[in-house]
């Protein structure tokens, strides 16, 4: 246990916030297309879709995603609206599609069950349709959208692990346990819907080498509740929370070339695919000179899922032997 360690509380979490952006009900905050590795080794374009909806109910420490979210329910229509507007934008071919939204998919007062039908007419035409969603929102929800595309394509649902830490775990105001995590995870495998999982690398109360293990432990245990496909994450400030943590000591930024490691060890498991995430990697680079170039290795090794020679750099002398 931990028990000098703070645990902050949803008061404290929102205390520490910033102002919100201002968010149209009717328009995507994002959408864009990018390539990923499929469960098949074909490398696919995905088109990524960023749903405004309501704030997420979970006040996780780490989260910054509530920036650009309402702080009431969405409108009825709004979701598909935002849906047509994002793929007219998008206006490339795709076979997969994902429905982000800052918090959760089966959430009611985020996106309504009501647009249901018209978000599934919508995505029918794509050979898969990823959504996210918190485990403790995970029952019969997921299975009835999932027979809303039945005719199309497959439904695969992203979840939150971050840790499999306990006490860390416990600290994140996630409000879920591993046997949370593990029970959702194999309800939707038993119902033939595919899992991925997001873990962080080095939350908060961690060292950089107990931030790496920990990452690969939960990789690790991601894969045996039937995930197919981790994403792992930096964690980042900017949310308030996490700067106040960082100002008291309980947290640092990972480095980069830990998040190298983690990667290349998790896709040497073989037990499914793993991803780094690339969004602004380079400010975990303590080197400016071999940054992007690493950062570019990062995102090959998750198209190919194959361990790329390292970088060499003179300026660090990384890469290089002793």
């Amino acid at each position: 246990m931990i028990p000098f360690f703070p645990k902050l509380t949803d008061r404290e979490v929102l205390a520490a916030r910033g102002p919100k952006a201002l968010v149209d009900p009717w328009r995507p905050i994002a959408s864009f297309v990018e390539p990923e590795r499929q469960a098949d080794g074909r490398v696919q374009d995905v088109a990524t879709i960023f749903l405004a909806n309501r704030e997420c109910p979970f006040r996780c420490v780490y989260c910054d995603l509530w920036r650009h979210t309402l702080d009431e329910p969405i409108p009825r229509g709004a979701v598909p609206t935002q849906i047509d507007v994002a793929l007219n934008e998008i206006r490339t071919a795709t076979s997969v599609v994902k429905l982000y939204n800052s918090g959760n998919f089966f959430d009611a007062t985020a996106i309504p069950p009501e647009d249901w039908p018209d978000i599934a007419d919508r995505v029918r035409q794509f050979e898969r349709v990823i959504v996210e969603n918190h485990p403790l929102l995970i029952d019969d929800r997921c299975l009835r959208f999932r027979e809303l595309l039945s005719e199309g394509g497959e439904l695969e649902v992203a979840m939150g692990l971050e840790t499999v830490h306990p006490d860390v775990l416990a600290r994140m105001n996630k409000r879920m346990t591993l046997d949370d995590f593990e029970r959702s995870a194999r309800f939707l495998v038993e119902h033939d819907i595919a899992v991925r999982a997001f873990v962080l690398l080095r939350p908060p109360y961690l060292s950089e080498a107990e931030g790496v293990d920990w990452a690969l432990r939960s990789i690790r245990f991601a894969f045996d509740c039937g995930v197919t496909c981790v994403s792992v994450i930096p964690t980042r400030a900017g949310n308030g929370a996490m700067e106040r943590l960082q100002a008291e000591g309980f947290v640092s930024p990972p480095k980069l070339t830990s998040l190298e490691y983690v990667l290349a060890t998790g896709i040497e498991m073989q037990r499914g695919r793993v991803f780094a995430d690339t969004w602004d990697a380079a400010r975990f680079a303590d080197c400016t000179t071999c940054a992007a170039e690493r950062v570019e290795r990062l995102r090959q090794m998750n198209l190919s899922q194959t361990i790329l020679p390292v970088v060499e750099c003179i300026a660090c002398r990384s890469g290089f032997l002793a």
